[in-house]
This record gives structure tokens, C-alpha cells and sequence, in this order.
């Protein structure tokens, strides 16, 4: 990389924007590109399983939780092997090329196991690509500009998803209108049309990214035997204990359906909420460079333990929509912010596996808090568990947890 000679933050402007190298620009557009084609069915997926399939949701929350865990071994796997290659390019390929191949096996789901093997494959190539992906937009930016390229490629994920909310929200009033319950036909329809955009999003990568290599110099310094740093270490427990009371969004799209939320309803709720996402991730992600990264993740964790209580405690349908449409800034202030955060904390021959064991351990966490989230819920066998508010009260208690403790490991 270029020598750094300007170290004062990046504003959020236009032409901030515009400067940013071509590489942040295509993994901006291909990710855009891929959360067109998983919003369209991603969160229509526990729906199916329980309105279709007519599955508990402890199942659901095994369904999802094993499939992050799946995507969370290989984040560490893929992450270090591409720091060892000094390669990030085919490996950020090949993950996306998996997940869009195996997609369209949804229309031929007829059992929650099949479901299941759709899912693990589809996230083993977010496995693979996930960790090089991200140490690809780190490396291809200077670090005063972190923040706004991490921002930027989380705001064109977010637009994306935006955009395949509304498609299926478009297709969904075509053909079911405003039932409640989601229909087998109309999630077919969702998954071949979802192919598209993933196929395009394939093919701008393979022919748009080049890799960033790291200087002999740096090689040296920077040695990938090397122990990742104590600091680092340090922020990874505070994220996966936060992450034991984060269980999957599913919970959320069935909390809303439980208090009376159509699908339409559902798929626009979400709308709302990646429109918010998208709108919040640049202008934070640049803000965070200014300020820090600790005051933004320490607001967005309050933020999400506040909205987390407010959905234990609603009672209607429209309050249910007005607290997912404010996740979003929960999202907005804390996702990028948090990638960036880990690009600080470690040197560049070793962003490939920090992003691994990063993604990593956020994913593996998430077996856990999903499955206990539906025990919570439904409970399982002859136990009824303790109803919808209480995987949302946990959440909210861990979150709080998560805030003590990074204030007291990680200070400014």
C-alpha cells in the first residue's frame, strides 16, 4: 500500500466518497448485489418452516444456530489461510460462488433436515469468504479512512438488502395479497428470483477486485505466527458474550407474525429497518473515525438492550414495527464500526485471521443464543417455556453485561 502521509479522519462527503479506491466500490456493489438476492428470502425462511413445515421454534433456532456455526469454523479457517496465501481475492470468490449455487435447492426443501442442508451449505461459502472479504476492504484503505470505507461497503449491503425486501414484498402482494400465513408457491417464486442478482454479484468480483499485497517490510514486522494481540483478545470475549443474548433476527420476524403482523407486513417492517441501516452505516462509520469506535459500540449496545425490552414488552403489532425499524440504527452504529475497530487492533499480516476469529466467534456464539432463545420461547418436549417476551429480556440482559464489561477491559 501507498505510504500513509495524511492521518486526519476522513468527513463524510461525496467526494470522500468518490476517492475511495475501486476495490472498496466493488465489494460494495457486490455485496449490494447479494443481499438483494438473500433479503428476498432469508427472512422468509422461518416462516416457511413454521407456516409450511410447521416446525417448533427450538427447531428454528437449531436450524439457524447450526448454520452460523457452520459459517463461523470456516470464517477462521478461510481468514488465516488467506493471511499464510497473502491472497484474498478467489477465496472472497469462491464463498460467494458456493452460496449461489446451492440456493436454489430451497424449492426442493420438503423437511426441516432439508432445509438444514440447504442452509449449512449456503453458509459455508459465507465462511469462506466472509474473513478475506473484509481484510480485503481494510487492506485497500488507509486507516484515517477505515471507518468511512467499512461504513460505505455496510450501507451498499444494506441498500441492497432494502431493495430485496421491497421486491419481495411486491411479489408477495402479488400473489398471496394480505394472508398472515406464508404460502409454499410464493417462497419458490422468491428463491429463483433471488438467483439473479447472486450470479451478478459473482461474476463483478471475478472480474472487478484485485489483491492488495503487504510490502516485504511489513511481512516482517508482521509475522502471521505471531499471537494475535492481548487488546484484541480482549474486545473478542466482550463481543461473544454480547453475542449469547443476540440470537438470530428470525425471532424477531416471528415475534412480529405472533403479535399480528402480515407477511406484507413483515417484509415492509424489514424494509423500514434496512432503509434506517443503510442511511446510518456511512455517515457513522466516518463519524467513528473522529470520535472512536468504543463511544459507538457502547451506544449501540444501550440502543439494542432498550429496543430488546421495548419487544419483550409490546403488546401490538405497530409497536413491534416501530422497534424493528429502530434496530436499524442499532445496526447502522455498531457493524461497520465494530470491523473497523478489529482493522485498529491488529497489524495487516494478521487481519485475515483477526476477521476470522472474529466472525468466527460472533457465528459459534450464535448457536447457542438461537437455540436458547427458542427453548426460552417454546421450550421443548412436554415444557412450554416461558413465552415471546423472554428470549427478548435475556437479550436485553446480556446487553448490558457486554456494555460493563467493555468499559472496564477496553476504556478510552
Amino acid at each position: 500500500m501507498a505510504p500513509i502521509t495524511k492521518k486526519t479522519p476522513a468527513k463524510f462527503s461525496w467526494q470522500a466518497v468518490r476517492s475511495l479506491p475501486r476495490n472498496i466500490w466493488v465489494l460494495t456493489l457486490a455485496s449490494f448485489l447479494t443481499d438483494v438476492s438473500t433479503e428476498m428470502i432469508i427472512h422468509l425462511i422461518p416462516l416457511f418452516l413454521a407456516n409450511v413445515l410447521g416446525v417448533r421454534t427450538v427447531t428454528v433456532g437449531l436450524i439457524e444456530g447450526v448454520a452460523e456455526t457452520t459459517a463461523s469454523l470456516l470464517k477462521v479457517w478461510s481468514g488465516r489461510l488467506s493471511d499464510w496465501l497473502g491472497q484474498r481475492k478467489w477465496l472472497t470468490v469462491s464463498g460467494y460462488a458456493l452460496s449461489t449455487l446451492v440456493k436454489p435447492f430451497l424449492v426442493l426443501a420438503n423437511s426441516w433436515q432439508s432445509v438444514l442442508g440447504v442452509r449449512f451449505f449456503e453458509r459455508m461459502g459465507k465462511g469462506i469468504r466472509t474473513a478475506p472479504r473484509d481484510a480485503l476492504v481494510a487492506d485497500s484503505i488507509a486507516p484515517e479512512k477505515r471507518g468511512l470505507a467499512f461504513g460505505l461497503h455496510r450501507a451498499g449491503d444494506t441498500a441492497g438488502a432494502a431493495l430485496g425486501l421491497l421486491l419481495a414484498l411486491i411479489v408477495i402482494w402479488r400473489l398471496q395479497g394480505r394472508e398472515l400465513i406464508l404460502a409454499r408457491t410464493t417462497f419458490h417464486t422468491l428463491v429463483w428470483l433471488s438467483v439473479i442478482p447472486a450470479l451478478l454479484a459473482v461474476i463483478v468480483l471475478a472480474t472487478g477486485i484485485y489483491e492488495v499485497k503487504a510490502t516485504e517490510d511489513e511481512k516482517r514486522l508482521n509475522d502471521i505466527h505471531a499471537s494475535l494481540p492481548p487488546l484484541f483478545k480482549r474486545f473478542l470475549a466482550v463481543v461473544v458474550l454480547f453475542t449469547l443474548g443476540n440470537s438470530s433476527d428470525a425471532f424477531l420476524v416471528l415475534r412480529a407474525q405472533e403479535r399480528g403482523v402480515t407477511i406484507l407486513g413483515v417484509m415492509g417492517m424489514l424494509l423500514a429497518f434496512n432503509v434506517v441501516y443503510a442511511a446510518v452505516s456511512g455517515p457513522a462509520g466516518s463519524l467513528s473515525d473522529k470520535v472512536g469506535r468504543r463511544r459507538f459500540l457502547v451506544a449501540g449496545w444501550l440502543l439494542y438492550a432498550l429496543i430488546y425490552l421495548g419487544l419483550a414488552l409490546a403488546q401490538t403489532a405497530v409497536q413491534i414495527v416501530g422497534l424493528v425499524v429502530v434496530y436499524g440504527l442499532y445496526y447502522g452504529l455498531t457493524v461497520g464500526t465494530a470491523k473497523s475497530f478489529v482493522a485498529d487492533l491488529v497489524p495487516q499480516a494478521q487481519r485475515g485471521t483477526a476477521y476470522g476469529w472474529y466472525n468466527g466467534a460472533v457465528g459459534l456464539a450464535a448457536l447457542p443464543a438461537s437455540v436458547l432463545a427458542g427453548l426460552l420461547w417454546q421450550g421443548v418436549g412436554g415444557w412450554g417455556g416461558f413465552g415471546a417476551q423472554a428470549p427478548f429480556l435475556f437479550g436485553a440482559a446480556v446487553a448490558l453485561a457486554a456494555v460493563g464489561l467493555l468499559l472496564v477491559w477496553l476504556p478510552w
